[in-house]
């Protein structure tokens, strides 16, 4: 694989360690390199500290200063083009929630869910 030296990089935003824990799981079996943020705040810091993420897989909601649709604008106001998969349990996502090019996928999420929406958008890279 030496077209593919370094492996792409997910940040994973989520409060609830239990299914940040499984997401990361999830995520590096599809075969990417997993960051991980408790909320917005960690994840702004995060990227800004990086230049390598590729893919922001956020929880919608979250404690602290901005929850997961904020920060979906946020990402793609400033690192246009870092993809965005955004996820909930129970809040539902309307057209115009998320930037144009997130994807949004409910919880309980499967692997494959997982796996096909990271190929899926960073194929677009």
């Amino acid at each position: 694989m030496s077209d593919a030296p370094t492996r792409q990089v997910v940040l994973i935003v989520e409060d609830e360690a239990l299914v940040r824990m499984t997401a990361v799981d999830m995520v590096e079996e599809a075969g990417f390199e997993v960051l991980e943020a408790t909320n917005a705040d960690e994840a702004i810091l995060l990227l800004e500290a990086r230049s390598d993420i590729t893919v922001v897989f956020t929880d919608i909601e979250m404690p602290g200063s901005m929850d997961g649709v904020r920060l979906a604008a946020a990402v793609r106001g400033r690192w246009p083009p870092i993809k965005i998969i955004a996820t909930s349990g129970r809040y539902v996502v309307r057209d115009g929630d998320l930037p144009s090019g997130g994807l949004f996928l409910p919880k309980p999420y499967s692997p494959n869910q997982i796996s096909s929406a990271l190929r899926a958008l960073t194929a677009q890279a």
